[in-house]
């Protein structure tokens, strides 16, 4: 069975979001390497440096996103977009 326009349509905008999704993800990895890496320290110097707490925040924060949503979706959205109907598959007659 052909795809109709409005199913080519869909898959061809899912590339799309796919793609405006993957610009997003290098966007939020370029923020992730512009904050600096947490250094070694220990329990008492953990506390005095609340800039380096809020940087390891928003680096977990974006690696979580990128991982459990944005790559999600990305994959899914081509597979999407790349999915074909097959034949019909008929249960066998009892």
């Amino acid at each position: 069975m052909e795809r109709t326009e409005a199913e080519i349509a869909a898959q061809e905008e899912l590339l799309k979001i796919a793609d405006e999704l993957e610009r997003i993800q290098t966007r939020l990895w370029e923020v992730h390497a512009s904050l600096p890496a947490p250094p070694e320290r220990t329990l008492e110097e953990e506390d005095d440096d609340e800039e380096m707490e809020v940087a390891t925040e928003v680096r977990a924060i974006i690696e979580c996103v990128i991982n459990d949503w944005i790559g999600a979706a990305i994959r899914d959205f081509r597979a999407g977009a790349a999915w074909r109907k097959g034949p019909t598959r008929r249960s066998p007659s009892a």
